[in-house]
């Protein structure tokens, strides 16, 4: 018994090690942003680059905005590692900044479009500007990053946010990646005032000349794919220039495709718009750092690929595990305590015993 369990700390160990000595190719570090609408916390960001010394140009991500206010708070940086090291492995300084309101920046939320029966939306796009704009001014005086090129990259509101930053004159600026942007989206397959949504495409088109691309899914829920049309169509033809994707559905929700099993899928289209761009920065990608554990052996097949999803996850998370293999995991939370506590809830939904046997990237003795 003694021998099996110091067995199982010798794994967990070697676990450790072997995911530490992966993540010496790249730098890993929390930035605050200071901005002074964001009071005296600023802005909460952290940049991924590889390790090794000089100028990397800059991959700027910006998140989405969860539906409900109350999870804001919750959000972390760390959720965004995953998508921000690939930008770092093909040889970006990756950028994840936090808007106000969000996370652990300051200030107000500044985001709101007023009621769904009018919303006006360009204004939200402002105060999104004026965050990204702040986290550039910042990071393009550190020695490690190149702003003579800048990439904008952002998801949901996020994306919706970078498309207004390319209809900005921001020097350095050359592409912008939207992975299903928008706003208004309050529930499942409906948006408020969809005609006000493409009427700021067609505004925000009207001035961006920055190449983009755009990477809409068959079955986003948020955004679908007879809306993104009509978003594309508004943004072209008021002078925008862009390569449009229709990727194909995602899971139960390609809204979600932006994620880190989504990662085989949209990378390939990333990188063919990159060496469009003439945007690639290094032939050999950096190795991706994966830990080294095995899925709990009571996992059946729908476990093990929860698993893997666990896996490719960012920090802080958690996988919990009863003996009948029922399991719950919950990834990117502010700390490991409150994942441990969130995976625990979730697994105990469907069975009574259960127990927490992975956290982030090291195994429960």
């Amino acid at each position: 018994m003694v021998r099996s369990w110091i067995l199982r700390v010798a794994v967990a160990a070697f676990a450790v090690l072997a995911t530490a000595a992966q993540a010496q190719d790249f730098l890993r570090e929390p930035l605050r942003i200071p901005m002074a609408a964001a009071g005296p916390r600023g802005l909460e960001a952290l940049l991924v680059r590889p390790s090794a010394p000089g100028r990397y140009p800059l991959a700027l991500i910006s998140h989405g905005s969860p539906r409900s206010s109350d999870d804001r708070p919750d959000m972390t940086p760390l959720a965004l590692l995953p998508q921000a090291t690939e930008f770092a492995r093909r040889g970006w300084a990756a950028v994840v900044v936090m808007r106000r309101g969000y996370a652990g920046s300051g200030g107000s939320w500044a985001e709101g479009y007023g009621g769904c029966r009018n919303p006006d939306y360009l204004p939200a796009a402002a105060a999104s500007v004026a965050d990204l704009r702040a986290a550039i001014s910042f990071v393009s005086r550190r020695p490690d990053v190149d702003a003579g090129r800048i990439l904008a990259v952002g998801q949901s509101a996020g994306g919706f946010a970078t498309v207004a930053l390319t209809a900005e004159q921001v020097p350095g600026l050359v592409a912008g990646i939207n992975f299903a942007g928008g706003k208004g989206s309050l529930q499942p397959d409906t948006v408020c005032r969809e005609d006000r949504l493409i009427d700021a495409f067609r505004a925000l088109g009207s001035k961006s000349r920055v190449p983009m691309l755009w990477i809409y899914s068959e079955n986003d829920h948020f955004f679908g794919p007879a809306l993104a049309e009509k978003l594309r169509a508004a943004f072209v033809r008021a002078g925008g220039k862009l390569t449009f994707i229709k990727a194909p559905a995602f899971r139960d929700d390609g809204h979600r495709l932006f994620s880190p099993p989504g990662i085989p899928v949209w990378t390939p289209f990333v990188d063919r718009f990159l060496k469009d761009q003439n945007l690639v920065l290094r032939r050999d990608l950096l190795p991706v750092p994966r830990p080294n554990l095995q899925p709990p052996r009571q996992l059946s097949a729908e476990g093990r690929q929860a698993f893997s999803d666990y896996l490719a996850s960012g920090p802080h998370k958690a996988f919990a595990v009863s003996p009948e293999g029922h399991f719950g995991w919950r990834s990117g939370r502010r700390s490991a305590a409150k994942a441990r506590a969130e995976a625990l809830a979730t697994c105990r939904e469907r069975a009574g015993s259960c127990r927490v046997a992975v956290v982030d990237d090291a195994a429960v003795p």
